[in-house]
């Protein structure tokens, strides 16, 4: 069975067509109806080549507080590597699409990995303008390449450094966030079983759209991981909420924009607050987005760190596994 892949409607439709209504939104939902106008949210930027290591931390913990999202300059990835980053998973998402087609996610695999188009549950039936590829990247242990594209040539290679380096900074903002919660630098890296730890790539191929106001590139969401770390193209398309309200977040060149999760939250037993945000899509030019998702591996299980809960801090959430987790919200179910 052939699956309508958005790429296709995006590339047969005249610019001024009504687009299908499949992925017109409620006007409650329609960024053009719901998004602050003229203002960019100015999420924390935190300089990570401060040589002032107490500021950063301050920096990290303020922001996983109170906004659960922040944007790192100066982050150590050389920019030829995420360029180079950049680069392959253009070139796969250009691709003749019998040959995407070839990695596509199969029919009812329980895995994310894979090229493909719907996530989860669609409430209403409404679909985003969005195709993706996920494939894990790290640990070796479980990395199944046969998700990952064989053209570019160099794909596999450039996504592996790009890991290699990626895994410093997911370490420094693990112990930042560790001792933000009055912990142990490695102790929370320790519970979360920092050696099993899965990071799941994700690319989002969000093409020109003729009525750009009128959808949404993802639905209003939180991450399920306990870090999501985001390498952006330079067109504007993520929105976070504050206050009720959707605003545009600033686009930083070369930052990485890091989002708090939900087993971040739960972890922290509420302290970190998981971000709230959507995506929206241009009318002529395609944005596309690279996050990867720090995960607890599938059987692992995850619940508020012993140490922050007690007689007066009584947990706020359930512990329970991940793939349990990931199921529920996955299909509207209530954890």
């Amino acid at each position: 069975m052939e699956v309508l892949r958005v790429q296709t409607v995006a590339s047969s439709q005249s610019k001024d067509a009504a687009i299908p209504a499949m992925f017109v939104r409620s006007e409650t939902e329609q960024p053009g109806m719901t998004t602050v106008q003229g203002v960019n949210l100015e999420v924390p930027i935190i300089d990570f080549s401060n040589p002032n290591e107490e500021k950063v931390l301050h920096e990290i913990v303020e922001a996983c507080r109170e906004w659960g999202m922040f944007q790192i300059a100066n982050h150590e990835i050389p920019s030829h590597v995420i360029s180079k980053l950049q680069s392959v998973g253009k070139e796969f998402f250009e691709l003749p699409q019998e040959e995407k087609e070839l990695i596509a996610k199969p029919g009812g695999s329980d895995s994310l990995e894979g090229y493909g188009t719907k996530l989860q549950k669609e409430v209403n039936g409404k679909k985003g303008w969005v195709d993706h590829l996920f494939h894990i990247v790290w640990p070796p242990s479980s990395i199944n390449y046969r998700f990952w594209p064989k053209n570019p040539p160099s794909y596999r290679e450039v996504n592996e450094e790009y890991c290699k380096h990626l895994r410093g900074v997911v370490d420094k903002l693990f112990k930042s966030m560790s001792k933000g919660l009055g912990l142990e630098e490695d102790e929370l890296k320790e519970v979360a079983n920092e050696e099993e730890m899965h990071y799941l790539l994700k690319i989002n191929y969000y093409p020109p759209c003729p009525c750009p106001d009128l959808v949404l590139g993802v639905p209003p969401h939180t991450d399920m991981s306990y870090l999501t770390i985001l390498v952006p193209n330079e067109v504007q398309g993520l929105q976070a909420s504050r206050n009720g309200q959707w605003y545009d977040v600033k686009y930083v060149p070369n930052a990485l924009v890091v989002h708090v999760g939900d087993q971040m939250e739960i972890l922290s037993n509420g302290k970190y607050k998981a971000v709230f945000h959507r995506t929206t899509v241009n009318k002529d030019k395609t944005r596309m987005s690279w996050p990867v998702f720090i995960e607890p591996k599938a059987d692992g299980e995850v619940g508020p760190h012993p140490k922050l809960i007690n007689q007066d801090n009584p947990p706020k959430y359930k512990t329970k596994k991940y793939k349990d987790y990931a199921y529920c919200k996955l299909n509207k179910i209530p954890q």
